[in-house]
């Protein structure tokens, strides 16, 4: 049985990721591309019960009021049931994963949790974890969007007046979001991630130049590993 490609598309909040997201799909369709979109976390699904509760403030008004090592369960058990009962079976029978987040995002927003001395050990516990216990796939290609912190502060503040919602217990702390950044940065080292930089020259870059550059990665990627 041929394994598929997992190809990861990651960011802190505000870093323009979902709409990358969004345009990528759009051009694979066009393209005629197949593949599969999932996004974690799944808020929709119960596996996300607990997510739904650590973000709510249930556990704690800070996030570091929950460990790294137990929030970073929570979401991989989400992941662990959708690839149980989705895309497992498409990615086992050779299918290329499009997906908006993934064990990566527990690198960047648990990691943060922890002084820099720690996160090497927990970038080797996280991917035992879900890659070796829990037997998720590891990511073929992982594209990390690295945005700078008052773009994501305005950004996330824009989303929340035309969504008419309020910031969770990550969004609200920026301490917390400026040390995603780090270890953002950090972990991308650390896993060999390819970054895309949301400025150029100290100003935002076009949308459209950001998903050529995305895009052009991927298909670079897809036409050198067949």
């Amino acid at each position: 049985m041929a394994k598929g490609k997992l190809i990861v598309l990651e960011g802190i909040d505000g870093s323009g990721k979902s709409a990358q997201y969004r345009r990528l799909c759009a051009r694979m369709e066009q393209d005629k591309i197949a593949y599969n979109h999932i996004v974690f976390p799944r808020y929709d699904k119960e596996s996300s019960a607990l997510i739904r509760l650590y973000l709510a403030g249930e556990f704690g008004t800070r996030p570091e009021d929950v460990n790294a090592y137990v929030a970073s369960t929570f979401f991989a058990v989400d992941r662990f049931a959708s690839f149980r009962d989705d895309w497992g079976p498409i990615y086992n029978n050779g299918g290329l994963i499009l997906s908006d987040r993934y064990t990566t995002s527990n690198a960047v927003h648990q990691g943060s949790k922890l002084p820099d001395g720690e996160l090497p050990e927990f970038f080797r516990w996280l991917a035992d974890l879900e890659y070796v216990r829990m037997g998720l796939p590891r990511p073929d290609l992982v594209i990390y969007l690295d945005v700078d912190l008052e773009t994501s502060q305005a950004r996330m503040r824009r989303r929340e007046a035309k969504n008419n919602t309020s910031a969770d217990i990550h969004e609200k702390d920026l301490a917390y979001l400026a040390r995603c950044l780090h270890v953002a940065r950090r972990a991308a080292e650390h896993y060999g991630w390819i970054t895309v930089p949301y400025l150029k020259d100290g100003a935002e870059r076009d949308i459209d130049e950001k998903n050529a550059e995305i895009y052009g990665i991927i298909r670079d990627y897809l036409e050198k590993n067949p």
